[in-house]
């Protein structure tokens, strides 16, 4: 088949080409985009949200604390394991710009799962929540992890609301299993150290690995695919190129720096990665992130705060929404 059989089969909008020399990593896609929307809102959730100038200096942070207080070099990799939190896209970009490899993994794997991808990928750092602080305490011996950051689902709330967030969610719901990590340095003193010292900014290339993405496993024992920057930009590009498609009525589907996308997927599987954390940054994105979509009541109510333009998820989710008499109720108001 001739490449410019599509030509005349594409929607009016979408080019025929990108470039996929347009940018050097994904660093350089996510730092200038950074100052394009600087102040328009990236992410949200739990009552916080981060603008894309807020996103940048928090990243840099961590990068920097990385650099200078860990013994992580370029091409390491760190996994990183917890729900749609903010911290989560703080310490992808941040473990980027550090010039380290990002390993998704699932925070409800088992500690067999757990010890496998550890081990597979070679993972010498690990961010993690501290609801899962008990399975790593139980595999970390098996790994070759030295350092530790952990997060609380509290860290970036204000210090009074913060502080009640993580009470309730130890004491009061019990969601945290007594465990034992005293080298583990926790995620808000990450930022503050990273703060205190000055990032150094790591040359990437379009062949380097960005991140091990694992499949699920289900013929077997999990893989890390290895996705480069180049891999990653281009499909950016790809998306980027299809959201630009005109309505019928003329204008592009979607509009640039204006989209508010609803996030229940979880950000470490590659479908909600590449929406949500890749493809947000040429359109300039809001992503109002769900840390726990199966709470479909909680989910509904999140919805209710938000005029949003568009929502990622899968049809065993859209079933469950149509299902509840509260999606019904609140579809009879919109």
């Amino acid at each position: 088949m001739q490449a410019d059989f599509w030509d005349d089969k594409r929607p009016a909008g979408v080019d025929s080409n990108v470039d996929l020399q347009a940018y050097q990593s994904v660093i350089d896609v996510f730092e200038r985009c950074c100052k394009k929307f600087a102040d328009r809102p990236v992410f949200s959730s739990m009552g916080v949200t981060l603008t894309y100038a807020e996103l940048d200096r928090h990243s840099a942070a961590f990068a920097a604390y990385l650099q200078q207080h860990t013994q992580m070099m370029p091409g390491d990799r760190i996994a990183v394991q917890m729900p749609n939190l903010l911290q989560y896209p703080i310490a992808v970009f941040g473990a980027m710009r550090a010039g380290l490899i990002v390993v998704n993994t699932n925070p409800l794997y088992t500690a067999r799962e757990m010890r496998h991808q550890f081990k597979d990928s070679g993972a010498k750092a690990l961010v993690y929540l501290n609801m899962f602080g008990k399975l790593v305490q139980e595999v970390l011996p098996d790994t070759a992890i030295e350092h530790l950051i952990e997060v609380k689902m509290g860290d970036m709330q204000s210090a009074a609301k913060g502080w009640l967030v993580n009470t309730i969610v130890d004491k009061v719901k019990k969601l945290v299993p007594p465990f034992r990590l005293p080298q583990a340095v926790g995620f808000k003193r990450a930022l503050q150290l990273g703060r205190d010292s000055r990032m150094q900014k790591v040359a990437q290339k379009l062949d380097d690995v960005a991140v091990l993405q694992y499949t699920g496993g289900t013929t077997g024992l999990a893989k890390g695919a290895m996705l480069t920057h180049g891999n990653l930009i281009a499909n950016m590009q790809q998306v980027y190129a299809c959201m630009r498609q005109h309505r019928p009525e003329g204008g592009p589907v979607f509009e640039e720096g204006a989209e508010v996308m609803i996030a229940p997927l979880p950000l470490y599987h590659i479908y909600a990665f590449t929406a949500h954390c890749m493809c947000m940054m040429l359109s300039g994105n809001h992503n109002i992130l769900i840390t726990n979509p199966r709470d479909i009541a909680g989910f509904i109510k999140e919805l209710g705060k938000w005029k949003f333009t568009a929502m990622i998820g899968l049809n065993t989710l859209f079933v469950a929404l149509m299902n509840h008499p509260e999606f019904k109720n609140w579809i009879s108001r919109r």
